[in-house]
């Protein structure tokens, strides 16, 4: 058993980039430049953007089902990005990079188990938490600022 990182797909954010900076503000979303790298990581691309690229942060509900576990935070987005597709098994480094929350939830979307670890040791971290039968997927967060990174389920065979 092996899992697969799954990317935010960029169709559902293309609009955004072609916004106006009043619109954006009416949706609760901002245009920003980068000026650190790392340091505005993209959940389209799962790429740290490069000092100077545009992005949108936007708020996203990461987790839809109406459970006390329903959950939103912001996310940053790069212009033109397209949505990662990594193999199964891979990590993408800008997840290597941070200290990362991981959340498994099960079918019901209730939480199921929970635990904290260095983005290098993610790849074990989420083959442990995916082996509990009783867990449908795991989200990945950025531990020190609580946004959604990504999602994680069982690699089809």
């Amino acid at each position: 058993m092996t899992f697969r990182i799954h990317a935010l797909p960029a169709a559902d954010f293309a609009d955004l980039h072609a916004m106006s900076d009043t619109t954006l503000l009416s949706r609760k979303a901002r245009r920003v430049t980068a000026d650190a790298s790392p340091g505005y990581p993209c959940r389209v691309s799962l790429r740290d953007a490069k000092v100077g690229e545009t992005l949108i942060l936007v708020n996203f509900v990461s987790m839809p089902a109406e459970t006390p576990y329903r959950a939103s935070h912001a996310i940053y987005v790069r212009a033109a990005a397209e949505t990662a597709q990594p193999a199964p098994g891979e990590v993408p480094e800008m997840l290597t990079r941070r200290l990362l929350s991981l959340r498994g939830f099960g079918a019901d979307h209730m939480l199921r188990a929970a635990d904290v670890v260095d983005g290098r040791d993610l790849a074990a971290a989420l083959e442990a938490m995916l082996a509990d039968p009783g867990i449908a997927e795991a989200h990945i967060h950025h531990a020190a600022q609580g946004c959604y990174a990504a999602r994680a389920t069982r690699a089809a065979v």
